[in-house]
């Protein structure tokens, strides 16, 4: 198990490449010297035997060799060239007879080959034989004045010695580029382990904050990327306390929200139980008071129903294509008497008729959330404006009031669970602090936007913005 989570750790995969980096270069360098080497060494070869051919043959043209091979000085010649390059050394004449031969095997013979023909036609053909290690090469001989071709001299060369030296070239570089790959192994190992600490390090504290007993904040400098994974980690543990902390928040916001009612109404029911002969009237009152804690405790617990069921996946959205017009009238329907009550002017301006795929119900809580908050925190006599809108992507609904607002520091709050810019008036008008959580969460869950602005004493305005299309 340890060796396979070897394999797959940052540090091997940062060691092989360190040596294939390091190692390859060297294989190939060695490969393209030795190749370099055994053609190189076989041109010159060729070249040098070439050049001691031609003045031979221009010495049998004179001395006519070809006809009479008694000439001791040519024999002499040819003998000396077959001795020098470990070759043999064949005249043949235009009858495509072997005139003389240096190992005195094929003399009287008759050789016909392809390269033999080419050559009485005036071509200088030489071949290598890697296979077998020999170098070929037939040459005209011409008459100087004529430049007639009278006979073929066929010269066969041993490479050997060309490869003993390679074979000797080879083995040496082999030698070496063991030796440098020994000495990258260990400078990329050292590499590899000198480059990773940071890492470790950074483990190490992760671990620690994991269990408590590190630092606060985890910083490792060492290397830019070090230093962007500790910024990004220490943003997400800010991020994380901070929702840590709302959460812890909001538990308490919870128990202290739904234990309010409940006291209020045990000192109500106490009051009437410690009382003998309690007139009707104060009965009557007392009960009232009651009903409306209950009330009010039922608002909390369907708020905080409403909320889970916001929390869920966007899956359980009822998608359905809606007339969002004939939604907001009945919105603003539902909610003209309470308007009424305070004097507040409900005003619903419809630029173009609007049909989206939302799910109403979960838009319709939001809509009615953000009206009925303006119209609760309004001034008397105030006014609520909603106008809808469209383009080719979104539809924009925009609620305007001309309330007591929000104070600015307070704007980057709203959506909190229970926060309440003024707690004391939220009481007075049965604000539970959930109603923009749940109204956020809504146009969130159809891949919208909510943007708030506000002056303290002047009014807000919200303005939200959905996909005509529901987007998956």
């Amino acid at each position: 198990m340890k060796k396979m989570k070897f394999l797959h750790s940052l540090k091997f995969r940062l060691f092989l490449i360190l040596v294939v980096v390091g190692i390859l270069p060297n294989i190939i360098l060695r490969a393209g010297i030795l190749k370099t080497y055994e053609s190189r060494a076989v041109s010159n070869r060729s070249i040098d035997i070439l050049s001691q051919a031609k003045m031979i043959g221009n010495q049998i043209i004179t001395y006519n060799y070809i006809q009479d091979t008694s000439s001791e000085v040519i024999n002499t010649q040819l003998e000396l060239l077959s001795n020098i390059y470990d070759g043999r050394v064949l005249i043949i004449n235009s009858g495509f007879q072997v005139v003389k031969d240096t190992y005195g095997l094929d003399t009287g013979k008759t050789i016909i080959s392809e390269e033999v023909v080419k050559s009485f036609r005036g071509e200088e053909i030489s071949k290598y034989d890697a296979e077998y290690r020999y170098i070929e090469m037939t040459i005209p001989l011409k008459d100087s004045n004529t430049k007639e071709v009278q006979g073929i001299m066929l010269v066969s060369v041993s490479t050997d010695s060309i490869l003993s030296n390679y074979d000797y070239l080879k083995n040496n570089a082999l030698v070496i580029e063991i030796a440098n790959a020994i000495v990258i192994l260990a400078a990329a190992l050292f590499c590899a382990n000198h480059l990773l600490k940071p890492f470790g390090r950074m483990t190490h504290s992760l671990e620690e904050i994991q269990t408590g007993y590190g630092e606060e904040q985890l910083m490792i400098s060492d290397y830019a990327e070090t230093e962007a994974i500790s910024d990004a980690f220490n943003q997400m543990l800010g991020r994380m306390r901070v929702i840590d902390e709302s959460r812890q928040e909001f538990v308490s916001n919870v128990s202290h929200e739904l234990k309010t009612p409940l006291t209020s109404m045990k000192v109500l029911a106490d009051s009437l139980l410690d009382q003998e002969d309690v007139p009707a009237e104060l009965y009557k009152e007392f009960m009232g008071d009651i009903a409306e804690e209950i009330e009010r405790e039922n608002k909390i617990i369907n708020d905080l129903l409403s909320l889970v069921k916001m929390d869920k996946s966007a899956g359980n959205l009822n998608i359905s294509v809606v007339n969002v017009n004939e939604l907001l009238e009945t919105i603003m329907k539902r909610l003209r008497p309470i308007a009424e009550k305070q004097n507040i002017e409900l005003v619903l301006e419809s630029f173009r008729p609007v049909s989206a795929e939302i799910d109403e119900v979960k838009i319709s809580l939001a809509l009615t959330n953000l009206v009925e908050n303006a119209i609760k925190y309004n001034k008397p006599e105030g006014w609520v404006h909603v106008s809808l809108n469209a383009d080719h992507k979104y539809f924009f609904i925009r609620v305007e009031d001309s309330g007591i607002g929000i104070p600015e520091e307070a704007l980057e709050h709203i959506y909190e669970r229970f926060y309440r810019v003024d707690k004391s008036h939220s009481r007075e008008i049965g604000g539970t602090g959930l109603g923009l959580a749940i109204t956020r969460n809504a146009v969130l869950m159809h891949r919208g936007a909510i943007k708030a602005h506000s002056k303290e004493g002047e009014g807000t305005i919200f303005t939200v913005r959905i996909p005509l299309t529901y987007i998956a």
